[in-house]
């Protein structure tokens, strides 16, 4: 998994098919719930630490502070499905 929120969205939607495999015996399907717990925490913090740099980045641009070139920090970045390009 690479460090932005399209991966962390590819990965949470793996978590939610793998909690509803239906050929999961009880043992199995509290072990993914466990994992599905932390990883939701984990992403969580990622997602509120995205939203923290993103009102970062708005409020340099109220003020007219210019951020390397504009650039979004890596985390925020998202790539197209076909050809793999930042957004």
């Amino acid at each position: 998994m690479n460090n932005n929120l399209t991966d962390l969205n590819d990965y949470l939607f793996e978590t939610l098919e793998k909690l509803t495999n239906e050929d999961l015996n009880e043992e199995q399907l509290q072990k993914e719930i466990i994992r599905s717990n932390a990883v939701t925490s984990v992403a969580g913090t990622i997602i509120e630490n995205a939203e923290l740099s993103l009102r970062v980045m708005k409020h340099l641009n109220e003020y007219g502070i210019e951020t390397a070139k504009n650039s979004l920090p890596p985390m925020l970045e998202a790539k197209g499905r076909s050809n793999d390009k930042v957004l």
